[in-house]
């Protein structure tokens, strides 16, 4: 085999990249990471999940994360009209992290990424795929530089971290429909200026519309006074709110008596950004020579901010199995990788699922929650889906739905 330029090429920079590259190379392999933006780019997926602290530890990240001064975040909190639910994440059935932050992406990303090429990862910005090749001998990457040169590289493997971008399942036609049903998301960065005092800045607020409970609407806040807000419905609803999608998105937030409360002095100084159909799937997680991470692989839905720490978690399983094959080990991609990885993200799929049609909804709103149950919801809701002691990980479908009609009786 003639010489590669590196033993992995990932695809990405973002957080899956990032930590891939970070774990690679802090054990001596030759990483290099085509990233299509320029850093720092806007991005949303700001609420982490403590179990992504995990991860960043691992990477040799969790120091700087820590002391970059973002939000903390301790929980997530809900309302519906007059209900209102929080759960404390460190009151939680699984062991490990019970915080975490609240980070605006690109600074957040940018922080990663710095932090993988000081662990050596050559990071090649402004270059666009737009080709590959994958054969017994190596794989190959073919690339538009920052001048707009054609340029190919090779590697032992390669690992698709594109989040949305989706390289590998575009060029390599793994797209598969996903079974969500198709829904649109508006957001935007907004000075909040939030005067309330009973205002927790410490979680997430996930707000339901008061007469679709289908349509809910996120509200992250930030260190420096602003928040991420969006709102997520059917596009056919949507369409029946006039004007742009700001106009839309300030409706469906003066709707909410509280959200509209606690936005009244809110200033609207970021453009409104709009994605359709978000949610997808595809083929297979693997290939010859190559493995999809994160949201390249699939994604479900944002109500329970599960994106990261899905990309982060088939980072650390990937970027160790690499480590195995490359030192000369068999690895079974589909075994070790897919189906590990799976197992999770189902359980996400079921309370997301569960949420859409209300059953998760009744359960959190419960009057008379049980602590221990409670804490086993909290798990979920801070990434801890892996964790097969808990009941709502193993058998999360049947129990989600015997207890959510206890709640309801």
């Amino acid at each position: 085999m003639n010489k590669l330029d590196a033993d992995v090429i990932i695809i990405g920079a973002g957080p899956s990249g990032a930590v891939a590259a970070a774990i690679l190379c802090r054990a001596g392999r030759n990483v290099l990471v085509l990233e299509k933006e320029s850093f720092p780019r806007f991005s949303i997926g700001e609420s982490l999940l403590p179990q992504s602290m995990v991860y960043f530890e691992e990477a040799g990240m969790l120091d700087i994360v820590n002391e970059a001064g973002f939000q903390f975040k301790n929980g997530a909190a809900f309302r519906f009209g007059e209900q209102y639910a929080a759960f404390d994440f460190r009151e939680k059935f699984t062991a490990g992290p019970g915080t975490t932050f609240q980070v605006q992406r690109a600074d957040f990303d940018q922080l990663l990424a710095d932090r993988a090429q000081q662990q050596g990862a050559d990071i090649r910005y402004r270059h666009e795929i737009i080709g590959v090749d994958f054969n017994d001998q190596r794989a190959s990457v073919a690339c538009l530089d920052e001048a707009g040169v054609a340029q190919t590289y090779t590697a032992q493997f390669v690992l698709d971290a594109s989040g949305f971008g989706r390289v590998l399942p575009r060029l390599l036609e793994l797209n598969s429909p996903s079974d969500f049903p198709v829904r649109q998301s508006l957001f935007t960065h907004i000075e909040d200026n939030i005067s309330c005092s009973s205002y927790d800045r410490e979680k997430i607020l996930v707000t339901i519309h008061p007469r679709h409970r289908d349509v809910w609407i996120w509200l992250i806040p930030f260190a420096n006074g602003r928040c991420s807000v969006g709102a997520v419905a059917t596009p056919e609803l949507l369409a029946s709110y006039p004007g742009e999608p700001e106009q839309q998105l300030r409706q469906l937030i003066a709707e909410d008596a509280h959200l509209s409360q606690l936005l009244q002095r809110a200033r609207f100084d970021t453009e409104v950004r709009k994605i359709v159909g978000y949610s997808a799937n595809v083929k297979s997680l693997h290939g010859q020579r190559f493995a999809l991470l994160g949201n390249a692989g699939e994604f479900l839905d944002p109500v329970f901010s599960s994106g990261v720490t899905v990309a982060v978690k088939s980072a650390s399983i990937a970027a160790n199995l690499l480590l195995r094959q490359l030192a000369g080990e068999s690895v079974d991609w589909q075994t070790e990788f897919a189906e590990p990885l799976g197992q999770g993200v189902d359980v996400f799929r079921t309370f997301v699922t569960r949420w859409y049609t209300h059953e998760l909804q009744d359960v959190i709103f419960y009057a008379e929650q049980n602590d221990e149950i409670k804490g086993m919801i909290s798990s979920v809701l801070a990434g801890y889906v892996w964790d097969p002691e808990n009941p709502y990980v193993a058998k999360s479908e049947r129990r989600l739905k015997v207890l959510a009609e206890i709640c309801r009786q």
